[in-house]
């Protein structure tokens, strides 16, 4: 997604990568996170380097490898100084058994055991040596030791056998990682979002839908898990990947969504409606595609689809629910008629014709404490923004929806 993984911006991380051929995974790895902003220093055990060279390394951190432990004074020290987060990955058997036994012997096996920083194990290997008794016994090990684990997958594996072994994909790994380190405003809640455009049937080739991206609402879901909350994500049509932990619900059509909505909604405390619901749908869609006849215009029918975010509010009185504007004029006067108007707890206006398609957006946070102008973000720092909006009211217990003055 644009803008990646802003929580990651700032953060030093330490990478450790293992002799394994899933290091070659770890390339992109570093991409991912030097590209989120992060400063990431690598360190290798010499298997690793038979596999993906330092330099490689080096081209895409920027920052030079470290693979003797004596290449200068104390470095398994150095590579964990001011550290945030130490991922090894690929974590090969070895590894994970040196570390869930105390064992310091090389440089990559000294950098864990001198780590105060969280320390997250991606295991690859073979499915055989994956499920072995001492293996699964070092990794409960691991776990007890306050240690993350993450993956393995199951799927296809480099020795050409099928199981579970193969390491989780780098960008699984970024998200872990910025949910790590990210604070966890939202922690405990559950959050259902809604995302991308409708689609309502006309007859079996043409429909009404919109210009919607979905990019905005897939955002808000993916700050919302970094955040720290089990997030729904219930997603019309769009070409999107759902983000890492985020359960997803596809559906077409407006009452689709709907329905999808009122299922997930009896175990959610926040609502965030950021779906591009199609207004009307056809009345009677044709079972056979409508015919061109010259002169002759089809009668089309509309009737209203129905208002999910006014339902949900009707519904559920103890949910806070969020919902967005989409506007071509008047943003913040239809805002504030909206939040009113559907007696919720935020309104997001913005100008439709201006961010759809874009990976931009400016938008006003409309409560009943007044407006907040954001400027121009991108589409996920103002998801941030919105998720960090969202924590802040209800930490305060602000599930009042009376204004109390909107200037």
């Amino acid at each position: 997604m644009t803008g990646l993984f802003p929580h990651l911006s700032g953060k030093s991380i330490t990478l450790a990568v293992t002799g394994g051929i899933a290091a070659y995974k770890a390339c992109e790895l570093v991409r991912l996170l030097v590209k989120s902003g992060a400063s990431v220093r690598v360190c290798m055990t010499q298997a690793a380097t038979r596999f993906v060279g330092p330099l490689t390394f080096e081209a895409l951190s920027g920052r030079s490898v470290v693979t003797e432990a004596f290449e200068g004074a104390m470095q398994h020290l150095a590579l964990t100084r001011n550290c945030d987060l130490l991922i090894v990955a690929p974590a090969t058997a070895n590894i994970l058994a040196k570390a869930a036994n105390g064992i310091a012997d090389d440089l990559v096996s000294s950098v864990i055991a001198a780590s105060a920083a969280p320390v997250a194990f991606c295991p690859a290997m073979n499915t055989l040596m994956w499920s072995r008794s001492a293996t699964q016994r070092n990794v409960r090990q691991l776990a007890t030791d306050g240690f993350e684990v993450w993956g393995p997958a199951s799927g296809s594996l480099a020795c050409g056998v099928e199981g579970a072994g193969r390491m989780i994909e780098p960008v699984e790994i970024a998200a872990r990682a910025s949910r790590l380190v990210s604070p966890h405003p939202l922690a405990g809640r559950r959050v259902v979002v809604t995302a991308g455009p409708t689609y309502e049937a006309i007859d079996p080739v043409r429909g009404i839908t919109n210009r919607s991206s979905g990019l905005q609402g897939y955002a808000v879901a993916q700050a919302a898990f970094e955040a720290g909350a089990n997030v729904t994500l219930i997603t019309g049509p769009t070409a999107l990947a759902v983000p890492f932990g985020v359960e997803s619900q596809h559906v077409l059509s407006a009452v689709e969504m709907r329905d999808a909505v009122i299922a997930a909604l009896p175990e959610a405390d926040i609502f965030i409606s950021v779906a591009a619901v199609a207004d009307w749908r056809s009345a009677e869609p044709a079972a056979n595609k409508i015919k061109k006849r010259d002169g002759v215009l089809p009668a089309l029918q509309l009737v209203e689809n129905p208002d999910i975010l006014a339902e949900a509010v009707a519904r559920f009185p103890g949910l806070y629910c969020a919902g967005f504007a989409a506007e071509t004029e008047n943003v913040v006067k239809n805002a504030k008629a909206k939040l009113t108007g559907k007696a919720v707890h935020l309104i997001v206006g913005n100008d439709a014709a201006r961010t759809i398609g874009s990976d931009m957006n400016e938008a006003y946070l409309v409560s009943p404490r007044g407006v907040e102008a954001t400027g121009a973000l991108t589409k996920q720092a103002l998801a941030d923004r919105i998720i960090a909006f969202i924590a802040n009211d209800l930490s305060k217990g602000g599930l009042s929806r009376e204004p109390q003055h909107i200037g």
